[in-house]
């Protein structure tokens, strides 16, 4: 992990890592603990992304770290870890945002080098991520972790196997995650949204984008399990648009 110097942070009160917060959803997310004034490790692979996001957040450089990561490699999430607690000295939340997939590709036809990127990305980090956050928050037997799943978890599409499976996969570690961490005072929850509003949903004229989930409408749903009072937390949040995006025809 590469760490963008910055001046340590004094007295940091609340602190959130946010794994994919250069735009859409993770965007969302860290503009919104920063209105709650959490200092933010505020993590990617692309600097001008995160430069921006933390210039949105208003925060000042000491209490925005930026942190560029591959998320592919096995050594990033405790490397990253590592670097937000050498700068910050605590860690509160983490929120499990990062995610990746190649548009729909038939399994007899997907790449090995993707189907290794979208279980390393979806799957493995974020698992990584959770054991480290654990292990530090059960310290203070206080502490959220917030994974972002998706409906691909619960839908059958053909092109998606993998990446519908590695969603899945997040959701059953959370459950499981939900009832072990309770005895050690870390709550744990996963987000289901539907089609969201982002970069990562190609242009398709079949879809209604003005009907789809936006990045704030997770981030707030993040926020509803982060600021719900220590002996409440939900396992799971499925969010589905109010109005079907497919445009029928």
């Amino acid at each position: 992990a590469q760490r963008i110097e910055t001046p340590m942070a004094q007295e940091a009160t609340r602190v959130a890592i946010v794994p994919g917060a250069g735009r859409g959803i993770g965007r969302a997310i860290a503009l919104q603990l920063a209105q709650a004034d959490y200092s933010l490790a505020l993590v990617s692979r692309t600097i001008e992304e995160l430069a921006e996001t933390r210039r949105l957040t208003g925060l000042p450089a000491n209490r925005a770290l930026i942190i560029l990561v591959d998320l592919t490699d096995p050594a990033a999430p405790a490397n990253l870890f590592e670097a937000a607690l050498e700068h910050f000295g605590r860690v509160d939340v983490l929120v499990n945002n990062a995610g990746w997939a190649p548009p729909r590709t038939p399994l007899v036809k997907a790449r090995a080098d993707d189907l290794d990127q979208m279980i390393g990305v979806n799957l493995r980090a974020p698992i990584m991520l959770a054991q480290l956050a654990a292990s530090h928050m059960a310290r203070r037997s206080d502490g959220v972790i917030v994974n972002i799943a998706s409906q691909a978890a619960r839908s059958q599409t053909a092109g998606e196997a993998v990446y519908s499976a590695t969603k899945a996969g997040l959701v059953a570690f959370t459950r499981a995650c939900f009832a072990e961490f309770r005895a050690i005072g870390v709550r744990t929850s996963v987000i289901i949204p539907g089609l969201t509003d982002t970069a990562l949903i190609p242009a398709n004229k079949r879809l209604d984008r003005t009907a789809m989930l936006q990045p704030d409408d997770i981030a707030s749903a993040v926020m509803n399990v982060i600021e719900a009072p220590a002996g409440v937390c939900p396992v799971a949040i499925a969010l589905e648009p109010s109005r079907d995006p497919m445009i029928r025809r």
